[in-house]
């Protein structure tokens, strides 16, 4: 296993010149576009890693998956799907068309729109980004987990268009709060600092059903994780979710920091990380490793005996 993983981020390095740093956050830009690194833990807790797997970066629209999570078990489902849809939608990210055009509701969570939404839904009560960084800890086994100031402020000067965007869906009264409340806690979610390994460990506990694989624990509901794989599988790739599915086939999501988390049902969990995005906004390098690693170690979900990737 560890050969394999060496030669999956061996393989990658092949590939991360063609990759851009996100400057549209300006902290973002400082990202060196040389870090690659991958961590994999397996259901039965071992742990393989490779180059700089305990680079610290943000998780970016990897918190969007944590904070369906959250959002789910503070409301539940019929509140946090009244504000948001489970389609896919083709377009970027960021973009404001289909709200504008075919329904002011969100169509997923995993767009900045719909992660904005699922965030008001957590701003209820004390102290919601406390809530939400006690869930990251447990989720990734890290009690020193933390927010990125620098990101954070900067998101929020930059953060214009999600502005437009929260705006647009206070005046239809989808959020359930002030724009501004729910814009500072989706910046701050974005800006919580992690390394591979934590994602890779909370990536575990979703192939495990929700339960941590070594001591047996349930750390969340079976009903939230089959939710969160499945959006992970049609909208955790962005507008890029469709080729990934075919060709890594592991239910995923990444960030425009540069990481990837992916997890392989009753098997293991992975996470990569690499600051070069493609035009889509996904990590180049991270998506090589996984590639590689979906081919050689036979992970796509639809896979036989025939190891062939496209």
């Amino acid at each position: 296993m560890q050969q394999t993983i060496d030669d999956a981020l061996a393989y990658a390095r092949g590939f991360i010149k063609e990759g851009k740093v996100a400057t549209y956050i300006p902290e973002l830009a400082k990202g060196n576009p040389d870090h690659v690194g991958v961590c994999l833990v397996t259901k039965k807790g071992e742990t393989y890693h490779a180059g700089d797997w305990q680079q610290e970066f943000t998780m970016q629209s990897i918190s969007k998956t944590m904070s369906l999570i959250l959002a789910l078990e503070l409301v539940g489902y019929d509140k946090v799907f009244s504000k948001v849809g489970v389609e896919p939608t083709g377009d970027a990210f960021n973009s404001i068309v289909k709200l504008e055009t075919k329904t002011l509701h969100p169509l997923n969570p995993m767009i900045n729109a719909g992660a904005i939404a699922t965030a008001s839904c957590c701003v209820g009560g004390e102290d919601p980004f406390g809530r939400f960084l006690d869930l990251v800890r447990t989720l990734c086994g890290r009690d020193t987990i933390t927010l990125n100031e620098a990101v954070y402020l900067s998101e929020k000067k930059a953060g214009m268009r999600n502005r437009a965007m929260a705006y647009l869906m206070q005046s239809e009264n989808i959020l359930e709060c002030d724009a501004e409340e729910a814009l500072d806690l989706y910046f701050k979610m974005c800006s919580v600092s992690i390394h591979t390994q934590d994602l890779a460990n909370y990536a575990v506990i979703l192939a495990n059903d929700g339960c941590h694989p070594v001591t047996g624990e349930r750390i969340v509901e079976s009903w939230i994780v089959r939710i969160v794989k499945t959006l992970m599988v049609t909208c955790g790739m962005y507008d890029g979710s469709g080729e990934f599915a075919i060709k890594v086939g592991i239910p995923a999501k990444s960030g425009v920091g540069g990481g990837i988390v992916a997890s392989v049902e009753g098997q293991m969990g992975i996470a990569a990380f690499c600051p070069g995005l493609d035009a889509k906004g996904n990590s180049i390098g991270a998506y090589r490793i996984l590639e590689y690693l979906s081919r050689h170690l036979n992970l796509h979900y639809f896979a036989g005996t025939d190891k062939k990737v496209v």
